[in-house]
């Protein structure tokens, strides 16, 4: 029999989980930035030109030397938060519940590469073509994939994967 309540109850028990999402952006956010600033130290750059940026990205008229770098780690940091609720609630509502455990993780840094291709390719190049150049694609690319990881390692830690409920 099929059941079209199990979609709404889905999506409002992931509401009401939306803490571990919280948390998913947080150490998402921090992969992020610590990979950045690893990278940035690794190639002689500065780290505080990539929060500069993301401050340039979004108030373009704003930035004062005195607070484009704090400003920009919590623009970051707030972004972070807003994705991992969103995924969190996204995957958890959709994805099937016989769905093998596995595919969570996979289909959580699948999102973030989405993410990444949007961002790098549709939105920066036209409110900030200059971001899009700081660091390469590559390691740009790779922190994206650091966020999928370390969300999915949340939801494992805090919520356990989403197992099949029933079997197939």
């Amino acid at each position: 029999m099929l059941d079209l309540t199990s979609g709404v109850t889905g999506f409002a028990n992931s509401i009401q989980k939306w803490p571990t999402g919280v948390t998913a952006g947080l150490v998402g956010g921090a992969a992020e930035i610590l990979w950045i600033a690893i990278y940035m130290h690794l190639v002689g750059g500065e780290a505080t030109v990539v929060a500069r940026g993301i401050t340039e990205s979004v108030f373009p008229n704003l930035v004062t030397p005195a607070t484009a770098v704090p400003l920009g780690i919590a623009i970051h940091m707030g972004l972070a938060v807003m994705l991992g609720v969103a995924i969190f609630i996204f995957v958890r509502s959709l994805l099937p519940r016989t769905a093998p455990a596995l595919l969570e993780p996979l289909v959580l840094v699948g999102l973030l590469v989405c993410v990444w291709v949007t961002n790098f390719f549709l939105i920066l190049p036209a409110i900030n073509p200059a971001f899009v150049a700081l660091v390469p694609y590559s390691a740009s690319l790779f922190s994206k994939v650091l966020f999928g990881v370390a969300a999915a390692l949340v939801l494992k830690l805090y919520d356990g994967f989403h197992l099949a409920s029933k079997p197939l």
